[in-house]
């Protein structure tokens, strides 16, 4: 007896390739629009952040200007004048103020004099005077 014959199909290796090439190009697309959309999600999330920084930057500046302007205040002359007289303060007397630039390092006045004496003599300087000691080496 003889069997009845089948019909037998080859399968083309030109449609696989071409379905290949198909389902990766429909991945690619797929890929790509999935990364635009993230993209776009980002930069909106982005967007907020930047609204809410200048946000916290106004205001910070605003605090700035209200503090610099309280600083300006409590440094202004009549304000430390008033505080004073209000802590008992006066203004000293003519005969209060004395000065001192004798005592002050420099060409002249009792400093020199001294730094003078003490470099004549190669003894060290007297204690509670303002001359400087000589260098040791």
């Amino acid at each position: 007896m003889t069997q009845p014959q089948r019909l037998h199909r080859e399968r083309d290796p030109r449609v696989r390739r071409s379905l290949i090439l198909a389902l990766a190009a429909a991945v690619l697309v797929m890929v790509s629009g999935l990364v635009v959309v993230g993209l776009r999600v980002q930069q909106v999330h982005l967007g907020y952040q930047l609204d809410t920084l200048r946000a916290e930057r106004a205001r910070l500046e605003g605090l700035m200007r209200q503090l610099e302007m309280e600083v300006a205040t409590l440094r202004s002359p009549g304000r430390v004048e008033a505080r004073a007289r209000q802590l008992g303060l006066t203004t000293p007397g003519r005969q209060q103020v004395r000065l001192a630039r004798e005592f002050m390092a420099g060409p002249t006045g009792l400093a020199a004099a001294e730094r003078n004496r003490v470099a004549s003599l190669g003894a060290p300087p007297r204690s509670g005077t303002v001359g400087r000691a000589p260098l040791q080496q």
